[in-house]
């Protein structure tokens, strides 16, 4: 067999001199356009419930989001493993299914648990939210915000988190490829309105018109955020 390969090659030397060039010319082409991952994925069926909180603390979290959300998921069939991590006012809680499941079916029933979740959570402690469909590998940076030796006067906890929530956040989002961004820890910013009943009562007003006004000017002030973001974000 191999003598009659060398004797096909010496007499059509042209035929083998031109196969060899296309070999060697599919193999240059297949270096630059093969898609090579330094970290194969080799992660599980698996969907998160991420929820974020204003200033509790890592027990907190732990006892009155993170503890809540995992009883709910644990009865979920095909359920294989949960674990969770709970941080400074963030609880993410990953629930791992059977690989038979497929992707979007495990979604569909997190959906439904999540409500139940929502209801054994104290209200304005945070609202659990699915994560994107992405992999255990798509976690690919964490940053902090911190200030320059000298500036620590200038800014506290709760100012660099709503530079991060209305700046920084938004700006990043606006990158190719990124597809969700959580933020954790800080204060959130919040003004305290205190009534006097007598006051009150010499403008003829209740509580809930009170309530009511407030609740709208906020909604207003949204609004106008989000005007200001998009023109700032359009002229960029």
């Amino acid at each position: 067999m191999i003598e009659k390969i060398i004797a096909f090659s010496l007499k059509n030397k042209l035929i083998v001199i031109l196969f060899t060039l296309s070999l060697a010319a599919f193999g240059i082409y297949s270096v630059f356009n093969l898609s090579v991952g330094a970290v194969p994925d080799i992660t599980n069926n698996q969907v998160q419930v991420i929820t974020t909180t204003g200033s509790l603390s890592t027990a907190e979290v732990e006892q009155f989001i993170t503890a809540p959300v995992e009883l709910e998921m644990a009865n979920l069939p095909g359920v294989v493993e949960i674990r969770s991590v709970s941080k400074f006012g963030l609880s993410v809680v990953t629930i791992v299914f059977e690989e038979n499941m497929g992707t979007y079916l495990p979604r569909q029933l997190i959906a439904e648990k999540i409500k139940s979740a929502s209801a054994n959570i104290p209200e304005d402690f945070g609202t659990p939210e699915m994560g994107p469909i992405t992999t255990g590998l798509g976690e690919v940076y964490q940053y902090i915000l911190d200030v320059k030796p000298g500036y620590e006067n200038q800014y506290d906890a709760m100012e660099l988190r709503t530079i991060q929530d209305w700046i920084v956040r938004r700006l990043l989002s606006g990158i190719n490829g990124v597809v969700e961004i959580n933020s954790w820890g800080g204060y959130l910013k919040q003004y305290q309105v205190s009534i006097d009943p007598n006051m009150l009562k010499s403008f003829d007003l209740s509580l809930t018109e009170v309530y009511t006004a407030l609740e709208n000017n906020n909604a207003n002030w949204r609004l106008l955020y989000r005007k200001i973001w998009r023109n700032i974000f359009y002229q960029r």
